[in-house]
């Protein structure tokens, strides 16, 4: 009589049972792999902006200087004080000469990258505009304090050039100029162009390679100039990439502190303001409500780029 022997398999570890458990509910894997991430969004980031929200409804008490937990938008109406929307309308001011400067000096970069530059010559480009973005943020502000100063590398080749009058015409203009580079809204504006500027010249690169050369030709073969090509064809496919760019231009000139502490004069952006009132002043409320407002101009101006389209092109 013939006996038959049975394969003895090894015992099944933990390892195996949960391989196999999450094989028979993929849904619950899916579950694991995401909360931490969740989590983090959740309590971490949307906790801390709903925790500043319910601060900005609060007041502060002039006499105690302790803060008051009672629901008021008594916070809110002090951002109408002259010295405090003045904060919000050059603030806001800055974000948008930033972002339309990073449009008008990337929209010829990123065309040329798009349409001409091909293999060492794209490397080259991407190397050239990212390179700027592997150095220190502090390192490249002080950089500039330095080059925008009255004794800087400017100021040497301007008067080398006998352009020193020029130079102090600008610097006499009322608002913008200063008694140096380093201390005028002008050179505020040139460090933030130059440190924002490759978050404006990618997506747009990467909007204007998606235009079909088809269409350029069709343009052509039915009579267009270059300019009516460029008005009516390329620029409008273009708008999703010059938006999206504009989407970190614009908010991260909104936030930054650190560049208008640096660089310009002595007249607060929101980031400073923020920063002075939480910290110096403990005005917690009041700098919440700074705070909320980059919050609701950036939620508003998502909302258009998306109508826009400009999502597709990040």
């Amino acid at each position: 009589m013939m006996t038959t022997n049975r394969a003895i398999l090894p015992e099944r570890g933990l390892g195996d049972r949960l391989s196999a458990l999450f094989w028979r509910k993929p849904n619950l894997l899916l579950v694991l792999l995401l909360a931490p991430p969740v989590l983090w969004l959740g309590v971490v980031y949307l906790g801390s902006l709903v925790a500043l929200l319910i601060q900005s409804f609060y007041s502060i008490d002039e006499f105690s200087g302790v803060i008051v937990p009672e629901f008021t938008l008594a916070t809110y109406a002090e951002l109408l004080r002259p010295s405090n929307f003045d904060i919000i309308v050059r603030t806001v001011t800055m974000a948008a000469a930033v972002t339309l400067g990073a449009a008008v000096i990337g929209f010829p970069l990123a065309y040329f990258a798009a349409r001409y530059a091909r293999g060492k010559w794209k490397a080259v480009f991407y190397l050239g505009i990212m390179l700027p973005l592997w150095s220190s943020y502090l390192v490249k502000v002080y950089a500039w304090k330095l080059i925008l100063a009255k004794e800087g590398i400017i100021g040497w080749a301007v008067e080398g050039l006998g352009g020193s009058a020029v130079l102090n015409s600008v610097l006499a203009l009322p608002v913008i100029g200063g008694t140096s580079l380093s201390t005028s809204y002008i050179g505020t504006w040139l460090v933030f162009l130059y440190v924002w500027l490759p978050y404006m010249i990618l997506p747009m690169q990467a909007s204007l390679e998606r235009v079909p050369v088809s269409m350029l030709e069709a343009s052509s073969d039915l009579g267009a100039t270059r300019w009516q090509t460029f008005r009516t064809v390329v620029f409008p496919l273009a708008m999703p990439g010059i938006i999206a760019g504009s989407i970190f231009t614009f908010s991260l000139t909104l936030g930054d502190y650190i560049i208008p502490q640096i660089i310009g004069s002595s007249r607060r952006f929101i980031g400073q303001a923020v920063y002075q009132l939480q910290g110096t002043a403990g005005n917690v409320p009041l700098a919440a409500a700074f705070a909320v407002v980059p919050i609701v101009i950036m939620v508003v101006y998502l909302t258009i780029a998306r109508r826009k389209g400009a999502f597709d092109a990040l």
